[in-house]
């Protein structure tokens, strides 16, 4: 046995592969390089047809201005393929597609922002007004009945805030002003309540307690409110005119000044200047811009007039208007940084009847706007002179005029000498 390793074998021999032949190139200044064919050699792109390559580099690296040149560089003149227009392999941008997509993306976050906006403006919302402890209610009317009290409610003012507002600082809250909205398809109409008004108290059911208490007999209007409450009030105006009312919305002192604040004012035309110094008011003449402090004053002011009340509730009505004609304007409704400020100064402190949602608060800024274009007309509730307790009696046959032109909804006809 052999224990040496097995020897090699001897070198193969290869089978000879013979490689096809080329044709001789002609010398470099032959070949065209420089002239009018751009440098092109029919040998040369045989030879590259029967798959050799000579490794020759014609120096052109994205072909040449026909398009030609080294496979692979795609390009035109020169230009590298991520530049060229667009050719067969490369479609021309479809622009209306583009914009029917850019379209439909700006829509959908138009709605979410507006959702998103309604959704929290309804949370804000103080729904505490039931008006189904209500009794002995009228038949509703053709028309949407409003009833908007300014109340002299401190809630949540520093003493700081109440010294600079001159609101004072009485405990508890009473109406500090009352009207009846009415928004009608033939107009609307505004109806100022004097709070020192001689009414009938009724019977009602209190709105804590529960229990049922007699009627009053004749009562000053605020009354009732200190009595038992936003409730009550509605029982009383009802009751005295009448009238079914839809809704119930309310606003304290600190409530209205943010609001006017958050709008950067509100610009308003003072006929005739004034100043007192219990509501903090200090007029000119003319057109002029009234910040949140300076609104407040005006609205309040009743000892510098001869007519003292009734003045003030032609002022608040006015001013009211021109509140709404500038909060309801697509500068403050489109524009999110005036919407969120406006709607969170005002919402916070604004109390509203259980059933009253942002759309119908809408609409009732909308109604004051439309007065204050000239779509409609604001009064004081008709007066027919004086009652005990230095109140103002009611002219009941205009009264009664002017409720059923708001209940069958016709333009309203009555008006009133103060």
């Amino acid at each position: 046995m052999n224990d040496w390793p097995d020897q090699p074998e001897g070198p193969r021999r290869m089978s000879h592969v013979q490689r096809p032949q080329v044709p001789q190139q002609p010398p470099r200044s032959q070949q065209g390089y420089g002239q009018g064919d751009q440098g092109y050699n029919p040998n040369f792109t045989q030879a590259q047809n029967q798959g050799y390559d000579s490794g020759y580099s014609s120096g052109q690296v994205y072909g040449g201005p026909q398009g030609g040149g080294h496979q692979g560089g795609g390009g035109l003149g020169g230009i590298p393929p991520q530049y060229a227009p667009p050719g067969p392999g490369r479609p021309a941008p479809d622009w209306r597609k583009r914009i029917k997509v850019g379209s439909i993306v700006l829509v959908v976050a138009v709605l979410a922002w507006g959702i998103g906006t309604y959704a929290w403006a309804s949370s804000q919302m103080r729904n505490e007004v039931d008006l189904s402890k209500v009794i002995e209610r009228p038949e509703e009317g053709d028309c949407t009945t409003y009833l908007i009290v300014g109340s002299d409610s401190r809630e949540g003012m520093s003493a700081e805030e109440k010294k600079k507002l001159h609101t004072g600082s009485a405990e508890g809250k009473r109406t500090d002003s009352m009207m009846i909205l009415a928004a009608c398809s033939s107009g609307n109409t505004m109806v100022s309540l004097p709070r020192d008004s001689w009414v009938t108290i009724p019977n009602f059911v209190g709105s804590e307690s529960g229990k049922s208490y007699p009627a009053r007999g004749g009562s000053k209007l605020n009354a009732a409110y200190a009595m038992d409450g936003p409730e009550l009030l509605v029982r009383t105006v009802e009751y005295n005119t009448g009238l079914h009312i839809d809704h119930y919305a309310e606003i304290g002192f600190a409530g209205f000044a943010n609001i006017v604040d958050a709008l950067g004012g509100v610009e308003l035309n003072i006929e005739k200047g004034f100043k007192d110094k219990k509501s903090g008011a200090n007029f000119q003449a003319g057109t002029q811009t009234l910040n949140g402090e300076q609104a407040l004053a005006f609205v309040r002011t009743r000892y510098a007039f001869a007519q003292s009340d009734l003045q003030r509730t032609k002022n608040q009505q006015k001013f009211l208007s021109a509140l709404a004609n500038q909060a309801a304007t697509p500068g403050t409704i489109l524009n999110p940084f005036a919407l969120y400020p406006t709607l969170g100064a005002g919402l916070d402190t604004l109390i509203v009847d259980k059933d009253m949602s942002l759309y119908d608060l809408g609409k009732m800024f909308f109604a004051m706007k439309g007065i204050s274009g000239g779509d409609g007309k604001s009064m004081n509730m008709p007066l027919a002179g004086s009652a005990p307790q230095n109140s103002l009696k009611w002219d009941m046959p205009k009264v009664k005029q002017l409720v059923e032109q708001i209940k069958n909804d016709e333009p309203v006809t009555v008006t009133s000498d103060r």
